[in-house]
């Protein structure tokens, strides 16, 4: 496959290859911007999908996909969200492999998740997070990071009932997606995120001994970024910390993708885990693109990313 700002592989075969996109965020309406003014496409942004499925299908050795999520807009008219979801679902469905979903804060403006999780073909409807080993030296975990929120559960749920108060707590302004007078990190306890349960801090736990057990290299997968410094303090999961505490007693993470901060962000942690926040498909204006293929390979990722996606090269510290 031909990428514009190609990167040359280093002479070995990757193990596997897997196709990233995320934030298509589309919806049949006028283009528009954020609340901080960033121009937003929403009806390029699946012409973009479309040419992301073109290229991976024309790779041989891309063997799935990653959505990583969001992929209708929040501004989607409420009448058409079922409709809207299920025509970028069929894009995604034209693509020759399997595609692994993620549900992020826009698809849970549109649909409850008892409607979304069974459209987009979840292992288990009950839960959106998930594990898989396209081959068995790497598992890739998929986590929830609207488990605990206040967007998608039934408005009397356990979760929404926590995550309300949670935010109460933590956030004293009535808009609670308004970081208005809080500071530096606090910056992220907005109604826009979430946070991952005690249940499912437990399972991924269990996952990583299992993982280490088997001796398996991890890519860990959230639609909310998991590390400041790969992502603005706004966009941050809300119990970011928990989760890296539960990742880093283990050596098997060598990898965190995220959606969700559309500029897009890398860094590696204080443990040496790299984390990529890739960049958003929906700030695409007509003609350019935001989508890639990450090479998977003993030491390393690969991400090779067609025009606003940049290329990354993830080696593993150990």
């Amino acid at each position: 496959m031909s990428y514009p700002n190609g990167l040359v592989s280093q002479g070995k075969q990757p193990h596997f290859s897997f196709g990233v996109i995320s934030d298509v965020q589309y919806a049949d309406i006028p283009d528009g911007r954020s609340f901080i003014g960033v121009p937003r496409y929403y009806r390029n942004s699946i012409l973009v999908l479309q040419k992301a499925i073109q290229n991976w299908n024309s790779c041989q050795n891309i063997s799935f996909a990653l959505n990583l999520g969001d992929i209708v807009d929040g501004y989607c008219p409420k009448d058409q969200s079922l409709e809207t979801v299920k025509k970028v679902v069929k894009e995604f469905d034209n693509f020759n492999g399997r595609v692994y979903h993620m549900i992020g804060n826009h698809c849970l403006y549109n649909l409850p998740r008892s409607k979304l999780l069974p459209l987009l073909t979840f292992p288990n409807v009950d839960r959106a997070y998930y594990d898989f080993s396209p081959i068995p030296e790497f598992r890739f975990i998929v986590l929830d990071g609207f488990d605990i929120s206040e967007i998608g559960w039934p408005h009397d749920h356990p979760h929404t009932i926590e995550a309300r108060d949670f935010l109460n707590d933590k956030n004293p302004n009535l808009e609670k997606n308004s970081p208005n007078g809080l500071v530096g990190l606090e910056r992220r306890f907005l109604k826009f995120n979430g946070g991952v349960g005690k249940e499912q801090l437990k399972w991924l736990d269990e996952t990583l001994q299992d993982a280490t057990k088997s001796n398996q290299k991890v890519v860990l997968c959230c639609h909310i970024p998991l590390d400041p410094g790969a992502s603005s303090k706004e966009a941050l999961l809300w119990n970011y910390d928990e989760v890296m505490d539960v990742i880093h007693r283990y050596n098997c993470v060598k990898v965190c993708l995220g959606g969700h901060d559309h500029k897009g962000g890398h860094s590696v942690d204080s443990c040496g885990v790299h984390h990529r926040v890739l960049e958003a498909a929906l700030e695409c204006p007509p003609g350019t693109d935001a989508f890639g293929y990450i090479d998977v390979y003993e030491d390393r990722l690969s991400l090779i990313g067609t025009d606003q996606m940049a290329n990354t090269e993830m080696v593993f510290n150990h």
